[in-house]
């Protein structure tokens, strides 16, 4: 095979991976962090703070805790959720509370 026809092989393999590379990264800002996989993220968000963040195309927010009870905001629907309950439905995702403590919630969110 000629060195030519090798590269033209390498090229879309490359660019495969650096998609992946950058689909499965994570991010912060403030009051929030993010890992995200290529159909679903987990947005975790410290308590007492007013943030929101931008993943896959819906923006999501923490409304509030009380109890063992976390509402968020997600693309522009409010949904309570607690830990161990089955996957809600919102806005065309899945949407599933994956922790909550005293300083954190964290919420999955999953293309449906």
């Amino acid at each position: 095979m000629t060195t030519n026809r090798r590269i033209i092989r390498a090229v879309p393999a490359a660019l495969l991976g650096a998609v992946l590379a950058l689909s499965l990264a994570a991010c912060s800002g403030e009051g929030y962090s993010t890992q995200c996989g290529l159909d679903q993220c987990t947005v975790t968000f410290d308590r007492g703070a007013s943030a929101s963040a931008e993943i896959l195309g819906i923006e999501v927010k923490l409304v509030g805790v009380q109890d063992q009870v976390a509402t968020f905001e997600v693309a522009g629907e409010q949904v309570a959720l607690t830990v161990g309950q089955a996957a809600t439905e919102v806005g065309g995702f899945l949407v599933q509370l994956e922790s909550l403590t005293d300083t954190e919630a964290a919420i999955q969110i999953s293309v449906n």
